[in-house]
């Protein structure tokens, strides 16, 4: 039976990463046969957003393999051994965005840089920001993960100098459940410069910091 996919093994050499699968719409079937063609060439997998039931029946058949419940991020194959670390920083408004921390952290690592997460430091406390203002002027960029009204990468905008990568996360109840609050106020920043991601979208806001940090 032909495959239904392809995979593109070229864009590593074009763009600096090769690509991630979104797993959360394929069957097992299809993972199952997507992994072994990444194996075939010699390739780690890593996959986004695949459910647990999944993630346990493939990691019975694939070895070695990670996944990290929270994120849902499932690598088949291994981290790099020694990642670059102090490079980007995460920040997050609470731990109700833990699954897209994870998933921004997980991605990095997949290409070689280690993050370093800064978390519950929304600005109902803007305290824990500012206690940390000194060692995130350190960082190449900064991500950062907002629900609710998405007012964090406002402040970090108004404070440091890097560039900054808004994530609205689908956190908040009532006019901000799903995202959209945040999304919208962070497209509407009065900060000067903040790059603004899509809702939940932690593996994009990754690939973006890489883009940045591999190419100075």
């Amino acid at each position: 039976m032909s495959k239904n996919f392809r995979i593109d093994y070229q864009r590593e050499e074009r763009i600096g990463f090769q690509e991630v699968v979104f797993g959360a719409s394929k069957s097992i079937d299809q993972l199952d046969a997507i992994i072994r063609d990444f194996q075939k060439n010699n390739k780690s997998a890593l996959i986004t957003r695949v459910q647990g039931e999944k993630a346990d029946v493939l990691c019975k058949d694939f070895q070695p393999n990670f996944y990290d419940p929270v994120s849902e991020i499932l690598l088949i194959g291994e981290f790099p051994a020694e990642p670059i670390e102090n490079e980007v920083a995460i920040l997050s408004g609470g731990t109700s965005d833990q699954f897209l921390v994870n998933e921004i952290y997980y991605a990095l690592l997949y290409v070689g840089r280690k993050a370093k997460r800064f978390q519950d430091i929304g600005v109902a406390g803007v305290h824990r920001l500012l206690d940390n203002v000194e060692e995130l002027k350190k960082f190449k960029v900064l991500i950062v993960v907002a629900g609710f009204e998405g007012a964090l990468p406002t402040v970090v905008g108004g404070l440091l100098p890097q560039p900054i990568i808004a994530v609205p996360a689908s956190i908040g109840y009532g006019i901000g459940e799903g995202g959209k609050v945040a999304l919208h106020s962070m497209l509407s920043s009065c900060a000067n410069g903040i790059t603004v991601v899509n809702i939940d979208n932690g593996y994009g806001a990754a690939m973006a910091a890489y883009r940045i940090i591999n190419n100075k």
